[in-house]
């Protein structure tokens, strides 16, 4: 719902700690509240808004009164304007100090008893009403428990659903409500808590304004494969290296620092921007700035496209290095106007994009590059407190045979120092050692400082965070959480937007914005569907379209689709082998059309609550062509593999070229060996004939999928 709300929220929001606000809810309103993270909710939010109101006039008018007071003996006097009056201490009929006397003391101590009282009436009330709480999956046993029904009766309950289960068994929510209105009785959905949030809550807090110093920018390259991202790393290590230094800096660990003028930089060599968008799913916001690097003769690339999109998505400034620009075939201006394209206009065009031309082999602009990199951090006044406990994220991790697990941990706030007690996600330690990116022994890491350290008991998350923590006791308390709520997590499935469900959550307020990502066979339909579909926003939600490009929807789509709660809209085009699976595991939705105007109608019909599908396409398989044959009066025959799931003669068939559908129809032959066959499983190969289509060749896939007509909602 809309209007929920954390504890500590609530208590922030009426200048409280939150051990005050559980204990008045717990008091007041028995609610039973466990912990800071708890839910507030519905009715009781309302409830409680209104005590705390009245809490806070009895308060101030009790202040007046002692403030109106006839002023007797000076030292008596002096006292009481040094007691300070705690609102939990009116209540106390006791404390004669803290209470001012008279009738109207008593008529309100009278009052909020009564109102109390009613409170805690109503909320007792509501409890004894087989009020059960039930997370998003539970097994039949459990949940047979809670109901405090035999569970054989549960289960044919369940039998009579249609639903097969056993007392381990899991179901869904929506079947135990079911089964709960069988019973007479409701179930509600436990409130969600979250391991990792509570270590982000508990270990990290906001400086203060007049705490904060100037840190080094963090720097992540990024670009188009053999555009050269790899050798401007190496010739800005070697431009770097300091006087007396032989050779260049030995990379030990996936980041570095490099000095420039005396100013730092530091840089994050990750494997390209699908991890740069991993660690942002996890809302670790790890670089301040991109460098996009371009093949001055090779021009805007799909990954050149790929990269600005999930730049763009994290909010980042982009600074392009046109690489290789010492080749005779060096074109700047063709890249310049390809960044246009993608909304990337250099300064000297009239545009805010930062172009620098350069050359990794000869060194030309590098250090240019770099000083343009210490102005875009200037004018984004990067700071940090690296006087407080540390708090960082894991850049890399893995397990050393002779080290135990390794992390490599960029500092964000604070000194991280060696022998410190640490915590990320489900592991925690104390560091044994430290090291810097040349590999020596360090003792300390402040703001922007990558380090690799050792002693952590487990295998890190990149993306996680990591805090500096008191004692091993408290990191292994939060360590020992984060697993029990990994376990637990894993067992629910992660709920990502789509068409059919996405106009309930408008109608309750939970879906401001609709996030889209285009893929297209040519260039011209990106334009035309973007613009179209951001046509199609109201007063209730934006349709945005995140990302568009020519080509497959590719894993790296999927990615970006996940960490910005995305649909993938393609036309025809189609999702690899590995794209289909990563988006079945994570819930995104993708959908395919052939004609521009039925798209932009589902998602018009989506955002006014109007989309009923009426056909859900189902994937078959895929065969692989690996050779072809003319037969005569039969037209070419594709010998085929079957590389996955099973081809049926009565399948549909797409042929893919480079996942460009080119072909959309009927099978009209399917042998296996000489005879005909009903169907082709995996790993059989066979020969497919497609109906009035003979342009079929080596390489090419052929995707099997019927049509499975769906109930209308």
């Amino acid at each position: 719902m809309a209007d929920k709300i954390r504890v500590y929220e609530l208590a922030k929001e009426n200048g409280m700690e939150s051990k005050e606000m559980i204990k008045i809810l717990n008091e007041e309103f028995n609610l039973n509240i466990k912990s800071h993270m708890s839910m507030i909710s519905g009715e009781d939010r309302k409830l409680i808004n209104e005590y705390l109101t009245e809490l806070n006039e009895d308060s101030s008018e009790e202040a007046e009164i002692i403030d109106q007071k006839p002023k007797a003996k000076k030292p008596v006097e002096k006292k009481r304007e040094k007691k300070k009056i705690d609102p939990k201490m009116i209540a106390n009929e006791d404390d004669e100090e803290a209470r001012p006397t008279g009738k109207n003391r008593k008529k309100k101590n009278k009052k909020r008893k009564s109102k109390k009282n009613n409170r805690q009436e109503k909320n007792m009330k509501a409890k004894n009403e087989s009020r059960i709480e039930i997370p998003e999956t539970v097994n039949v046993k459990t949940f047979a428990d809670k109901l405090g029904e035999n569970p054989n009766s549960v289960i044919g309950k369940l039998i009579g659903l249609g639903i097969m289960a056993g007392l381990n068994d899991q179901i869904d929510f929506d079947t135990a409500n079911l089964i709960a209105m069988d019973f007479g009785k409701e179930v509600f959905k436990e409130e969600a808590y979250d391991a990792l949030e509570e270590q982000s809550y508990d270990l990290d807090y906001e400086d203060k304004p007049e705490n904060l110093v100037e840190r080094p920018p963090v720097v992540s390259v990024m670009g188009h494969v053999d555009h050269g991202k790899t050798s401007i790393l190496d010739a800005i290590r070697n431009t770097s290296v300091t006087r007396g230094e032989a050779g260049g800096i030995t990379q030990h660990i996936g980041a570095y620092t490099v000095d420039v003028d005396g100013k730092q930089i530091s840089f994050l060599d990750t494997p390209g921007h699908e991890a740069f968008t991993e660690m942002r799913m996890r809302g670790a916001q790890s670089t301040d700035v991109a460098i996009l690097v371009v093949a001055a003769d090779d021009g805007v690339m799909p990954q050149t496209i790929e990269a600005i999109n999930h730049a763009k998505a994290a909010e980042i400034p982009i600074i392009v290095a046109i690489n290789k620009i010492d080749k005779d075939t060096a074109d700047q201006n063709r890249v310049m106007q390809g960044l246009m394209e993608h909304g990337l206009v250099p300064e000297e065009w009239g545009g805010d994009t930062i172009m620098v031309p350069v050359s990794a082999h000869t060194g030309q602009g590098i250090k240019e590059l770099l000083e343009m990199v210490l102005l875009v951090a200037e004018v984004r006044e990067l700071k940090a407190n690296p006087n407080r406990a540390a708090v960082g994220i894991i850049i890399e991790a893995e397990l050393d045979k002779s080290r135990g697990p390794v992390a490599t941990v960029l500092v964000q706030k604070g000194t991280l120092h060696a022998g410190d007690y640490v915590v990320t996600g489900s592991s925690s330690g104390r560091i044994r050692a430290m090291f810097n990116s040349k590999g020596k022994p360090i003792k300390e890491a402040g703001p922007s400082i990558p380090a690799q350290i050792l002693g952590l008991s487990d295998v890190a998350e990149a993306g996680d965070k990591i805090y500096a923590v008191a004692d091993e006791k408290v990191a292994r308390e939060y360590a020992d959480r984060a697993a029990e709520f990994k376990r637990e997590e894993r067992l629910i499935a992660k709920a990502n937007t789509n068409l059919e469900d996405m106009y309930s959550d408008i109608a309750e307020g939970e879906l401001k914005e609709l996030n889209i990502i285009v893929k297209t066979d040519v260039k011209g339909t990106v334009d035309a569907v973007s613009t179209s579909l951001t046509k199609l926003s109201n007063e209730e939600v934006k349709v945005s379209v995140i990302a568009g490009a020519v080509g497959g929807i590719t894993e790296s789509d999927i990615l970006l689709a996940q960490a910005s709660n995305a649909i993938i809209i393609g036309f025809n085009v189609r999702p690899t082998q590995g794209a289909l699976e990563r988006a079945k595991d994570n819930n995104i939705e993708i959908r395919t059309y052939s004609v521009i105007y039925e798209a932009i109608e589902d998602v018009e019909k989506a955002i006014n609550g109007m989309l009923e599908p009426e056909f859900k396409e189902n994937v078959l398989g895929r065969a692989e062509v690996r050779e072809t044959f003319k037969i005569p009066g039969a037209g070419t025959i594709a010998g085929v593999m079957v590389t996955n799931g099973l081809v049926t003669r009565k399948s549909k068939i797409r042929l893919l070229r480079d996942n460009i559908v080119v072909f959309d129809g009927e099978i009209s032959s399917m042998k296996r060996f000489k005879d005909d066959a009903s169907k082709l499983q995996s790993g059989y190969e066979g020969g497919i004939g497609l109906e009035r289509f003979n342009d079929v060749k080596v390489g090419d896939v052929m995707e099997a999928y019927e049509m499975v007509e769906v109930e209308r909602s």
